[in-house]
């Protein structure tokens, strides 16, 4: 491991209401511990999870805790070190289950799951989320997950309870949404829609829904931002007679895979992407750690970290280029409950 961490590894963890900081070698995907610090601002628990997001910069990250009264904090990220300074505190509109900056690391999204809401806060010149939010929009039940585009134009917001993708216009100097035309796009019932993730050439969107654990995959028009059904598949193996429970959703930076979640199982599914038609195949299922609600892959696409909620730990697994099976190297141990994972290359 080099004096210098070449890139950061953070881990939110909602029973102990901290998060764990390590220091990643790139080539070996080794971890080496550089601190813990505490998310402040209630002294209530943070239920099932903290939702993080980084700045596109890499220089900020902010962590919610889910209880009253409901705050975001700011840290400062170190450049050489990894390590994190706290900035600030502001109070968000509600528990939020998701959270993410606009493209310009000027706005910070969150979507909220048991108060169905949508808001937009302000982030000021020193990377400090704001108190008064640009805008607290009404969704449909349970707002689970939002993204936005690499054109910082349009957005898609999950809404589990309504089995519906909202299709939002966004306005980066106001930092307000719109509704886009349809304002929405509707699931199979009771999918559950959960996460999102693009794929890098920004043609295709996959979501994940977690109460029927299908992964989807859908076009999306670059000149009107709306997206276009082309394949949806169940993630788990016809003989399941359990209640599913998808989790979490990443694909590689290359493209070229994608893997998600189950937590009923504790396994991960991982399929090989059509890059031209935005299309998938599988290319393998592994088990892993107990309740996987986080997980996320290195910048290089080398290594994926998944962390069990039940388990207490997190385990680095190497993925294989050329047909995207994980093998796992090393389990370390984290706090209570850990539910996110961020990764941010320092160089």
């Amino acid at each position: 491991m080099a004096a210098m961490p070449q890139i950061a590894v953070y881990v939110s963890n909602a029973g102990s209401k901290e998060i764990f900081c390590f220091a990643m070698d790139r080539d070996s995907g080794d971890l080496v511990a550089i601190g813990r610090v505490a998310v402040p601002g209630t002294d209530k628990p943070s239920p099932t999870s903290i939702p993080m997001a980084v700045a596109p910069d890499h220089r900020f990250l902010y962590a919610a805790l889910r209880s009253e009264p409901f705050p975001v904090s700011s840290f400062a990220i170190d450049p050489r070190s990894g390590r994190l300074s706290h900035l600030g505190i502001a109070p968000l509109a509600d528990s939020m289950a998701y959270i993410i900056t606009d493209r310009n690391g000027r706005f910070l999204f969150s979507a909220s799951y048991p108060g169905a809401k949508l808001a937009i806060n302000p982030i000021d010149r020193e990377g400090r989320v704001e108190a008064r939010a640009t805008q607290v929009l009404a969704t449909r039940p349970k707002a689970h997950c939002v993204v936005v585009d690499a054109s910082n134009r349009y957005v898609y917001c999950t809404n589990l309870g309504a089995d519906m993708v909202m299709q939002l216009r966004f306005d980066a100097t106001s930092g307000t949404v719109s509704d886009n035309a349809p304002a929405a796009i509707s699931t199979k019932p009771n999918a559950g829609p959960r996460h999102l993730a693009f794929h890098p050439n920004g043609r295709f969107l996959y979501l994940l829904n977690e109460t029927d654990a299908t992964l989807g995959a859908y076009a999306i028009d670059l000149a009107t931002g709306t997206l276009a059904e082309l394949q949806t598949v169940p993630t788990l193996p016809p003989d399941f007679a359990g209640k599913p429970s998808a989790a979490d959703l990443h694909v590689t930076p290359d493209g070229r895979f994608i893997y998600s979640s189950e937590r009923t199982t504790s396994t991960l599914k991982g399929y090989r992407i059509d890059p031209e038609r935005g299309t998938f195949s599988r290319c393998g299922r592994w088990p892993t750690e107990t309740t996987p609600r986080g997980f996320a892959i290195d910048p290089c696409g080398r290594f994926l970290l998944a962390a069990g909620l039940s388990s207490n730990a997190m385990t680095v697994y190497a993925i294989d280029p050329d047909n995207g099976a994980l093998s796992p190297l090393k389990q370390y141990p984290l706090g209570e409950m850990p539910s996110w994972v961020e990764i941010v290359d320092l160089n």
